[in-house]
Order: structure tokens, then sequence, then C-alpha cells
């Protein structure tokens, strides 16, 4: 099976290692000619270290930033991550080039090619295959990628609209250094016009956004540090004695969801799909979702025993959770730009007091994590000690986890046993596919897993 995936961002690199891992012939078209250090994403969660941590690249990833498991809201509101029912209680605060280095590392390794300095200019497809058009020739491949950022140039290819709007203009990012930092943990405040967020980097930078209502501006004025100082100073009380600079940018942020994830042999992921607010810093893992639950589905295919429907499930289940990422991330950023004094006081403590309701803890950390999503179908699998082995080690062979007192016979190579006295199915990205009687297995993975060999 041959694999284009357009954009070499990490969604389309998770892509690439499963498909190339599963045997796959898969090349990266990038736009980029290099790879750059300056990114705008900077969190993953527990959920993506989860996703990680099945392809045994987890503990690579932590090493490179800093763990944060409180998240301080507005001065008054604390949200505790540590409670998140996961291997990985936190969120971890690293630059995006970290995941990427470690995501192409891994990849590459597996036999993936990564073509730079190449665009998309065009996508012809039939019931046969797909031709992609570049400024340096075509590529022909049995499926499309288009991993390819928020200005995708496949969806454009594809004539798909990206209906949505401008949640916030004129936000400004900053890498500083601060004499006067607060404790590692992520902080927030809005005051009067004024919006500011600092989270560490864990090596003595911080990553700013800011936000003036009062000056608002089109994203190639230039920035200066001074006008970040003040903004910070103006909704924390303090600027943290904000002083070095890495980089300085000023962007806005929008909203929007393509309608359809796969056009016949062409699909979207990541950017090219959806794009979200930056609160909640939910984007960059959206996207490696995305990818975790594509990946394994197109190699089914590949393989020849993909059940009838099982690509169609790519759009029915992520584009339901891109919808609910794009109305969280949404509603965070709208709670933070409150504009009334009234409105925010009734925010800090309304908030305040929602969140002493354990509940309301579980479905807020369980939504930003992408602890707490799960598919109609498919519930997301916690971690599990399997005969001293945890299953998302057993997980790290790309294929199904069958929990039953006995082995099936004719699915070599498409799932592993584990004896157990349960029963249960796990796919490849760590969802449940089946729960039920021994009797039953049989009819279970004829479902999902075709007829055995």
């Amino acid at each position: 099976m041959k694999t284009v995936i357009a954009g070499a961002g990490p969604t389309g690199l998770l892509l690439a290692g499963d498909l190339a891992a599963a045997g796959g012939e898969v090349t990266v078209l990038e736009r980029r000619s290099e790879e750059s250090n300056l990114t705008r994403a900077f969190a993953v969660h527990a959920r993506t270290l989860e996703q990680f941590d099945a392809r045994g690249i987890a503990e690579d990833v932590i090493a490179t930033g800093t763990k944060v498991e409180r998240l301080r809201l507005f001065g008054h509101v604390s949200v505790d991550l540590g409670t998140l029912p996961s291997r990985f209680p936190y969120v971890l605060i690293t630059p995006q080039y970290n995941v990427e280095r470690i995501l192409e590392e891994r990849a590459v390794k597996a036999g993936a090619r990564i073509v730079r300095g190449t665009t998309v200019t065009g996508v012809r497809q039939d019931e046969h295959g797909v031709e992609v058009g570049t400024d340096g020739g075509t590529h022909a491949a049995d499926w499309l990628v288009g991993a390819d950022g928020a200005r995708s140039a496949v969806r454009r290819a594809l004539g798909l609209d990206f209906p949505g709007r401008s949640a916030v203009r004129s936000l400004m990012l900053a890498d500083v250094r601060m004499a006067e930092p607060r404790a590692d943990v992520i902080s927030v405040s809005a005051v009067g016009s004024a919006f500011a967020f600092v989270a560490p980097f864990g090596d003595g930078w911080y990553r700013v956004f800011a936000w003036n209502r009062e000056h608002q501006v089109a994203d190639d004025v230039p920035l200066e540090l001074e006008e970040v100082r003040a903004t910070v100073r103006a909704a924390f009380g303090t600027d943290f004695g904000l002083g070095e600079c890495r980089w300085l940018s000023r962007f806005h942020s929008d909203e929007r969801q393509v309608e359809r994830y796969r056009t016949g042999r062409v699909f979207l992921a990541g950017d090219a799909a959806h794009v979200h607010s930056p609160a909640g810093g939910q984007g960059m893992n959206t996207g490696l979702q995305d990818a975790a639950n594509l990946g394994w589905k197109l190699a089914a295919a590949g393989a020849g025993w993909a059940p009838a429907g099982l690509l169609d499930t790519y759009q029915t289940e992520r584009h339901a959770v891109g919808r609910t990422v794009l109305r969280s991330s949404g509603g965070l950023i709208r709670l933070a730009l409150l504009h009334s004094r009234g409105a925010r006081l009734g925010r800090d403590v309304l908030g305040g007091l929602a969140l002493h309701v354990p509940a309301v803890q579980r479905k807020l950390t369980g939504t930003v994590s992408g602890i707490g999503i799960d598919y109609d179908d498919a519930p997301r699998q916690a971690d599990l000690e399997l005969g001293g082995v945890r299953l998302y080690e057993r997980l790290r062979a790309g294929r199904h986890v069958l929990l039953a007192p006995r082995a099936p016979e004719g699915y070599d190579g498409r799932l592993i046993h584990v004896r157990h006295e349960h029963c249960a199915l796990v796919r490849p990205d760590g969802y449940t596919a089946w729960t039920g009687t021994e009797g039953d297995v049989a009819v279970a993975l004829r479902a999902h897993l075709g007829d055995p060999r």
C-alpha cells in the first residue's frame, strides 16, 4: 500500500510512522525546506502521552519538557490534573519542534520518506488510486492524507469549504525569561481589557499569550516586547520580571471545521480539518488523535482485512470529537475574554465553586486532557497490567489486543492474544471495540477484524 501524506507536522509524522511500521510505503511531502524551531503549540496532554506510550516514545517526549499538574485560572480558580485516571496525570509543556523531532525519527526509522521543499498543486483520484501533483512532479498512491495545516493545499484542491469564524484577533505570543516567575504552574488571568497566559517550559523559558482588547491590529503589524510586558502587567499586576525574549509573534485565532474528513481516497487530519482557539492547548493534541485513529484503519485496508465501512468510521468518530473541541476551546476563550467587571467576577466566583464539585472537575480535566473523550461504540481503554506487561506496551505492535481465556485461530498478524478471564478486544488506538463472553469471541472478531484465515 502506498500513502502520500501532505504535511510533516506532528499529525502527519505520527501517521507516517504508524503506516510505515505496518509495512506500508509512505511519502511525506512538506512545504517547508527546513525544520522550524519556532512554534505555537507547546502542550502535550495525557491522552496524547498515552498514544505515545503505545508507540514506545512517551518517555522520550517527556524528557524534553516539564510536567505541570495544576492550572491557576484568573487568580482564584485552580484545576488539578493530578487526579486524572492515567499514568500521565499532568500536561507536559514542551515546544512542538521537540515532538516533531521524535516523531520524525520514528517515522524515518520505520521506512517513511520525507520530501521537503515541495508544495501540493493538485489532486486527482478515481476508484483505483490518487495522483498528487506538486511543483516538483507527481506522486501516485493508494491514499492521500492532507495534514498540511489550516491553509491546506489538499483541502483546497478538493474544493472543500472551511466554514467558521475568527475567534480572537491580535493575539501576542512570546517566549521569554522571567526574573520573578511563579511556581511551575500554568497561570491565566484577565483584568479589564487585558488577558495573559503564562506556561513554563521547564528550562528557564516561559511561553506567554497576551491580548489587549483596546489594541487589536493586523497580524503583520510589528510586535515589540514592551507591548507584551505591559499587557502581562495589566492582567496579573506584575510582569514577573519579563526580560530576554527569543521569539515574538502576532496572530489571530479561527474556529473552523471542514464538513467531510474523507473524500474518496483522500482524508483530512489535524489543522487541515479543524482549527480551534488556543484555549486548553488542544489543537496539536486533537490532530495527533486524528492520526492515531486513522493510521490503523488505513493499515487494515492495505492489508486487505478491513471490514466494510471501517474507513468511514474515521469521519463519524473524529468529526464529532473535532466539534466537541471546537466548542470547549471556544467556551474557554470566551470566558477568559469577558468584558464587563460583573461578568468576570461571576466567572471567578462561580467557576471556583463549580470546580469544588468532583463531577465538574472530572468533566473539565477529562475534556481538556482527552482522557474523558470516548467514541460512541468504543470507549477509551485505561492501561492494564497483563501478566507483567502493560496493555499499552502490548499495543506497540500496532495490532488489536484480545483478552480471552483461549487464543483464536486464523488471526495471526491482526491481533495479540493475552490470556485473561474476562473477554475484551482493544483497538490499536487504545479504545475498546468489544467486551463480552467467551462464546461471543468468534462473532466479535469477524465483525471487527474480518474473516479468519
